[in-house]
C-alpha cells in the first residue's frame, strides 16, 4: 500500500515529506537521517492515498 509521510525532526524541527510503501505494517521511504545527523528523535505521521 502507497503512503505519503511526513517526517518532523524533535531536534532541529526540519520537515520531510516523502511517500513509501507499507507492508506487515512498517513503511518504508528510505529515510535515514536528518540534515542535523539526528537519526532516531522523528515524529511521524501517515497519509494514505
Amino acid at each position: 500500500m502507497r503512503v505519503k509521510v511526513k517526517i518532523i525532526c524533535q531536534e532541529c524541527g526540519e520537515r520531510f515529506i516523502l511517500s513509501g510503501k507499507k507492508e506487515q505494517g512498517k513503511i518504508e521511504t528510505g529515510f535515514k537521517q536528518c540534515l542535523c545527523d539526528n537519526q532516531q528523535h522523528f515524529e511521524i505521521e501517515e497519509h494514505y492515498f
